[in-house]
């Protein structure tokens, strides 16, 4: 154990307690309080490190995803579904006319895209919530420019399903899903900003 820390960072008794809960499968007894730990060990103990501590995600939802990976009978597809909604804020339980104006947006928006088949996805209610707020607070210029945010979405996710790749690898799919989603937001939000900086100076040197 104590190279498996040494490898990967990873202090000891975060080790244990990963192992108590099940993040970590044992590795092969050598003998009496120790055991041999291979690739497989040092890769996801890099991943859980990583989902805890960069992913913020708590334990019960890091033990989910191990166990959804750890199971044969939990398909591809329903896989990078879990895996997707670990990373998607919750709703609120806001009510009134906003949110059903806002329900009936999204549920426009996802009709006309031809993405119906995500209209049970948490991220559309998160959608609902953000187009709520919007609609409290009288910005109407967002709201008709949906389907362009919507055009720019579709590129970002077209890039990410390139990325993610074969999905054979179950933990490999988990990883680039989850971490690559949380830092992939944050990657576009500062490139938009760039975009927003340098395309306003531009705007105004053209007009002034």
């Amino acid at each position: 154990m104590a190279d498996l820390s040494a490898g990967t960072g990873v202090p000891v008794p975060t080790i244990k307690y990963y192992l108590r809960e099940g993040l970590l499968s044992p590795g092969r007894p050598l003998g009496r309080n120790q055991a041999e730990h291979g690739s497989a060990h040092v890769k996801r103990l890099k991943l859980v490190r990583a989902l805890a501590d960069y992913g913020g995600l708590s334990i019960s939802a890091i033990r989910e995803l191990v166990d959804h990976m750890e199971d044969p009978g939990t398909a591809k597809t329903e896989l990078l579904s879990v895996a997707q909604k670990t990373v998607t804020p919750h709703d609120d339980e806001r009510s009134g006319e906003h949110v059903r104006q806002a329900e009936r947006l999204v549920a426009d928006l996802l009709a006309r895209r031809g993405w119906d088949d995500a209209a049970g996805h948490q991220a559309a209610r998160t959608m609902v919530g953000v187009l709520a707020s919007l609609l409290e607070l009288g910005l109407d210029d967002i709201l008709r420019a949906l389907d362009d945010y919507a055009d720019a979405a579709e590129t970002a996710a077209g890039v990410d399903l390139r990325v993610l790749g074969d999905v054979t690898d179950r933990e490999r799919a988990v990883e680039v899903v989850v971490i690559g989603t949380l830092l992939g937001d944050t990657l576009l939000a500062a490139m938009r900003r760039l975009a927003q900086a340098h395309l306003s100076v531009e705007t105004y040197r053209t007009t002034g």
